[in-house]
């Protein structure tokens, strides 16, 4: 499924659902979670990507969960797409991973960190698969449109941006929505309400979230006109095992989703 059509700019119709776990933590939870969204999005009739990152390559400390291993996570994701039918997304860290995640997903995500990385990107883009940069928290929206570039200029057009906040001082990101529509003139933009609400612990390096702010900030950007939403979810985030303080609990996502097609529904008319 490396033509996802259905997946562009939403300047009439719905937006659509980039949604799942931070990480592959078990196939039972994968397809709990995996099922219960598509469920949803198939009676709201928004188009859904199911993620889940196979390995955790950036954690803040030594000792946390990365993964189960590398193949059999991509596998129990490459599980997901054959058995439900949806397209799947995950992030890759390297050059060599691209040419490995892309035998799996449809989907590769380039982490905010990385969004610079010139060869990253260029192995993502000769995968022929959709590449979807997240923005740096370092970058201004007007910066995204080089990142864009290398992997166009690949041969792969097939490229979305992520907005996922700008570092404000040490411990804050701010989303300027005012970067959408500049991100939007490069590709098609997604807004990740679930990261841009992330705040460091600097005593402790544990990352720690808002989520009673990820409504605020998704109403926002469904106002504002963006083509994607990107949510981490899990049924029980307090047990996740990687970045559960920043995840919607997972009974809650058909309440937001549907609060979201209601102001989309209304900016359209």
């Amino acid at each position: 499924m490396n033509n996802l059509t259905q997946f562009k700019h939403t300047d009439s119709g719905n937006f659509f659902l980039i949604a799942g776990p931070c990480v592959v933590e078990s196939e039972q939870n994968v397809f709990e979670i995996a099922c219960t969204v598509k469920a949803i999005c198939d009676k709201l009739e928004i188009p859904y990507i199911f993620k889940a990152s196979y390995r955790k390559a950036n954690r803040s400390r030594i000792d946390s969960f990365t993964g189960i291993g590398d193949i059999k996570a991509l596998e129990i994701i490459k599980k997901v797409k054959d058995q439900l039918n949806i397209p799947v997304l995950t992030d890759v860290h390297t050059a060599e991973e691209c040419a490995l995640a892309a035998q799996y997903v449809d989907v590769l995500q380039i982490p905010a960190f990385l969004c610079r990385q010139t060869d990253l990107l260029i192995a993502a883009a000769n995968t022929g698969k959709v590449v979807n940069i997240k923005k740096g928290q370092f970058l201004s929206a007007e910066a995204m449109q080089f990142a864009v570039n290398k992997v166009k200029d690949s041969g792969n057009d097939n490229v979305w941006l992520t907005e996922r906040g700008t570092t404000f001082g040490y411990q804050d990101l701010v989303i300027d929505y005012r970067g959408i529509p500049v991100m939007q003139s490069f590709a098609p933009t997604v807004l990740d309400i679930t990261h841009s609400l992330q705040q460091p612990n600097q005593s402790s390096g544990v990352t720690g979230g808002k989520p009673e702010l990820i409504e605020t900030v998704a109403k926002a950007g469904i106002a504002v006109g963006v083509d994607g939403i990107f949510i981490e979810t899990h049924p029980n985030p307090a047990v996740a095992l990687s970045d559960g303080a920043n995840m919607l609990r997972l009974d809650k996502l058909e309440e937001l989703l549907t609060k979201l097609i209601k102001i989309r529904k209304a900016i359209n008319e």
